[in-house]
């Protein structure tokens, strides 16, 4: 029976951290992905209040624990395959876009935290009363809880491969239900059996007809959808996320087309990733297709010269490949890490598509792009990066999102790949208030200086139609037939320029007039020394993101929030800057919520007075350290993975399978050592916050498998030493009774604050201080294990 409960806490492990990431995924194509870190919050959450249920149920429920373990299990798995379906249903599912203007929508979030948290409940429910109940071979159970949880990670990114996003939580349901039918005992077998049966008949319900994943009405695709005709024309699920391309006829793409176009424009279809917009179908042999794209501002730097070497990075679709075709380049090198989109351009749409990337001056890589910089030996004339922000804006949904791309480090990269006259060039929509052009112009003005450059104006040359910029900074300063071809192309295309080394400010609103030329100064004070006054100045962020703090998309001020309120209105504000209010409101919600589920019950266990605060500073910062130095890591080493999944798949993972390794090790020492292990964490945190990124950095051409094995190798020391703590802590406690569930208590309700609070300071401070934070939790540590009442 003992080898049968092990092998059932191991499957039902797996089951919830593969369930924690296919929820993540979820929610990303629903909503956003800044909702993934409310997930992490609610699976811990669900862990929280079970150990507070155990200890207020103690004594009740372990007299019945042969029934109640299995039937738990059951429960579970019936959860893991309904909630999703229950979410998506009208009376429990919100909109965030809604949040700030409808009141109905709080209670909706919150209904849906509580439907998201009866799986993670009911599953730490059953582990935590076959703890209890095998105290005596603790080890080996939480060994195969956490090997389980680690494989369960790896779990997900194998079963994102093979089968639909919306049937898995349907084949992840089986998992606690095989749990529960292998430990099922002759006590109330029949109770346990009719929920098995049900939540298997849930499971297969669900699996052969899945529920409708309903999108937010503000999803690139949702609106796609409504145009006439529309239909998905191709759907494949993968790690990377949900892809599908849609037709149809009323479809156009030409973002910022010169007013001197009098062409047709042809349709085209579109592809999404996660219901996001990913970018349009070029045919690329087709002259009335890619001629347009002569017309439009990212033409800027072919007027200059002819380039033949050009690299485009997050090539997406292939629409810049299509145009240097179209520029007669000799070398194209496109550089596109989702592997399901570039396959999919080559083999199912090839056909219609005369996909770009067949063409014999084309090479195509299926890496990250940060990973191929790294590798890549080559010098370029012309580097063209993805176009930012979308048409009318995108309200700061991507505020949370992990840019790497658009780093100045990422920046200076690239510079090292320009040829002597080669140019690196990135377009942007005109946003209203301009946030995107002005902090893609400070991130090329900081890396010129980074590199040396003493005059920075003399690289940097600007083009405005009436919807977007173009930047082009070269390596070389601009020369005289430059700046002259620079001039005659915006005649042409009545494009207006905003930056070239020697222009009259008449120039600059001479087609596409704007009514607010407050842009052109706050451009100018960019160029020049008072850039420093103009981030402080300015209502909104502009600083340039960097490998710490890589959020491009981030522009909130905390401080400006009551001027910004005030001058765009209480309603409008939000829309402008959403994701970043959105992960202050999970935070808040999430607080009052882990208050009540887990430390307002314990109110009827009195704590002694004796040592108070010491429990709470102990465990409070065991809790938030080693959350926080675990958010840190994944959002570290998406940079190295090339996508999030697998970097919280790899990272979670490897933390909870090494943690358990020195949990058991933990057997073996003294709680007095609890001290001694505080400082090594401390001390491990503070160097691998130095040292982490140029170990990264040096290893970023590895192939996916060896990062895999490297991710695991570099994560193992801190999280097996990081492992130590908790149950030596509990050791030294445990001596009063009374504060064992108060401990419980209070490291599951840190834990769970810990997930949206640590990407609130990484946005606002950067990663390493984030780091820096998780140290100073484990000296917390270390001080109160030296007050006397521990001694």
């Amino acid at each position: 029976m003992t080898a049968r409960l092990i092998i059932a806490v191991g499957l039902l492990s797996a089951a919830l951290i593969a369930f924690q990431l296919v929820l993540m995924q979820l929610l990303s194509i629903v909503q956003w992905h800044h909702f993934a870190y409310m997930v992490i919050s609610v699976a811990l959450l669900g862990f929280g209040a079970s150990g507070t249920f155990l200890a207020l149920t103690r004594e009740w429920i372990v007299k019945r624990a042969e029934s109640a373990i299995p039937l738990l299990m059951m429960l579970c798995g019936a959860a893991i395959a309904g909630v999703v379906a229950i979410s998506q249903s009208e009376s429990v599912r919100f909109d965030s876009y809604l949040l700030f203007v409808e009141r109905g929508q709080i209670g909706r979030l919150l209904l849906t935290y509580f439907v998201f948290f009866l799986p993670f409940f009911f599953g730490a429910l059953a582990i935590g009363i076959v703890f209890i109940r095998n105290v005596d071979q603790i080890g080996k159970f939480y060994a195969s809880n956490l090997l389980g949880s680690g494989l369960g990670g790896l779990l997900a990114v194998v079963l994102l491969w093979m089968f639909a996003l919306q049937k898995l939580p349907a084949v992840l349901g089986l998992l606690p239900v095989l749990s529960g039918l292998l430990i099922v005992s002759a006590q109330n077998r029949r109770v346990t059996l009719v929920v098995g049966a049900a939540a298997l008949a849930l499971s297969a319900s669900l699996f052969f007809s899945p529920s409708q994943l309903q999108l937010s009405d503000y999803k690139s695709l949702k609106r796609t959808l409504n145009l006439p005709d529309a239909e998905i024309v191709f759907e494949r699920s993968s790690p990377y996320g949900l892809v599908q391309i849609v037709s149809s006829p009323a479809l156009r793409y030409a973002p910022g087309l010169s007013l001197a176009y009098r062409g047709p424009l042809a349709n085209r279809d579109v592809v999404f990733n996660n219901a996001d917009w990913f970018g349009p179908v070029f045919v690329a042999q087709r002259h009335d297709t890619t001629q347009v794209l002569r017309y439009m501002s990212f033409a800027l730097p072919y007027a200059m010269q002819q380039r033949d070497r050009v690299l485009i990075l997050q090539a997406k679709t292939g629409m810049f490949v299509a145009q240097a075709l179209e520029q007669h380049a000799s070398e194209i090198v496109a550089v596109e890490a989702h592997d399901v989109v570039v396959s999919a351009l080559k083999r199912e749409l090839a056909s219609s598509t005369d996909s770009p990337f067949f063409h014999p001056d084309v090479s195509v890589h299926t890496v990250d792009p940060r990973t191929f910089l790294q590798s890549d030996t080559a010098r370029y004339d012309l580097i063209v990066l993805p176009t930012l922000d979308a048409f009318g804006g995108t309200s700061g949904v991507y505020a949370l999102q992990e840019q790497y791309l658009l780093t100045k480090q990422a920046f200076r990269e690239m510079w090292g790949k320009l040829s002597a006259t080669g140019v690196l060039a990135i377009s942007s929509w005109m946003d209203y208030p301009v946030r995107n052009p002005l902090r893609a112009l400070a991130t090329l003005v900081e890396t010129l200086e980074d590199e040396g450059v003493a005059q920075p104006h003399q690289h940097l040359a600007a083009v405005r139609s009436w919807g977007m910029i173009t930047f082009a900074m070269k390596r070389s300063p601009f020369s005289e037939q430059d700046v002259q071809n620079i001039r005659e192309y915006c005649t042409l295309m009545m494009f207006d320029p905003v930056l070239l080394p020697a222009m009259a400010g008449s120039e600059r609103n001479r087609f596409n007039i704007l009514q607010d030329t407050s842009f052109f100064s706050l451009v100018d004070g960019i160029v020049s020394d008072k850039r420093k006054a103009i981030y402080s100045d300015y209502g909104f962020n502009l600083t340039p993101p960097t490998d710490d703090r890589p959020y491009f998309s981030q522009f909130l001020k905390w401080k400006t929030l009551p001027r910004m309120r005030e001058l765009f209105g209480e309603h409008a504000f939000p829309f402008l800057e959403l994701g970043s209010l959105i992960i202050a409101v999970t935070l808040v919600q999430i607080v009052i919520v882990a208050v009540l589920l887990i430390l307002l019950p314990l109110l009827k266990k009195k704590m002694i007075d004796a040592g108070r605060w010491r429990v709470v500073l102990l465990f409070g910062g065991l809790g938030l350290g080693y959350m926080f130095v675990e958010m840190v890591l994944i959002q570290r080493f998406v940079l190295f993975l090339g996508h999030p999944i697998y970097a919280t798949a790899a990272v979670i993972g490897a933390m909870l399978v090494c943690s358990g390794m020195g949990s058991w090790v933990s057997s073996r020492l003294p709680p007095s050592s609890l001290k001694t292990i505080g400082l090594i964490v401390a001390l491990s945190i503070l160097v691998y916050a130095v040292s982490i990124t140029p170990i990264l950095h040096s290893f970023m051409s590895l192939p996916l498998w060896l990062k895999f094995v490297l991710t695991f190798l570099l994560i193992a020391p801190p999280a097996f030493v990081m492992g130590i703590p908790f149950p030596l802590g509990l050791r030294l406690v445990s001596q009063h009774e009374s504060v064992v569930p108060w401990a419980w208590g209070i490291n599951g309700c840190m834990s769970v604050i810990a997930a949206p609070l640590a990407i609130l300071l990484a946005v606002e401070f950067g990663f390493s201080v984030v780091m820096i934070s998780a140290a100073a939790c484990y000296i917390l540590v270390f001080a109160a294990v030296k007050l006397p009442q521990f001694s």
